[in-house]
């Protein structure tokens, strides 16, 4: 089974979009035995006493416009240093996230740590929170899952 971790600041816009969106495409493609396939945080900011906080509603919004099926259920969870064993693949969204995921998991001896949009365009997702642009991030991830999955 191949393990993907998907990985941005906050685990409620960039990081779950590209999760559903991989988890379409692997499904569509027939796949989805072959895969699992999370999403994770480099910050607390959207955890507290333990509990994460749902998708961001405008991510939703987005993900639905483009009829991405999703969990619904889903809370914002940390990046741990115990990941980086447990995937064989985590893929941050921007080259910040990249930095974070390389402070808390370590060493990257098995070459496991990457950029989503290396297997694409080389550029970044940029931040959904801040550009409040969810169409062209969702656009962004759903180029690299796409350029990732063709890859494996």
């Amino acid at each position: 089974m191949i393990k993907i971790l998907f990985v941005c600041h906050g685990n409620i816009c960039r990081s779950p979009m590209a999760e559903f969106v991989m988890k379409d495409l692997v499904n569509k493609a027939g796949r989805s035995e072959e895969f699992f396939i999370a999403s994770a945080a480099t910050h607390s900011d959207n955890i507290w006493n333990g509990q994460g906080s749902p998708m961001y509603r405008p991510s939703v919004a987005c993900m639905k416009n483009h009829g991405v099926p999703f969990d619904k259920n889903k809370r914002a969870a940390l990046l741990k240093r115990s990941d980086y064993e447990k995937y064989d693949y985590i893929i941050g969204m921007d080259r910040e996230n990249l930095y974070f995921m390389k402070q808390i998991l370590g060493e990257d001896d098995e070459n496991k740590i990457h950029l989503l949009m290396e297997y694409a365009n080389g550029a970044e997702v940029a931040d959904p929170w801040y550009t409040r642009d969810f169409d062209t991030s969702y656009r962004d991830i759903l180029t690299g899952c796409k350029a990732f999955l063709k890859s494996i």
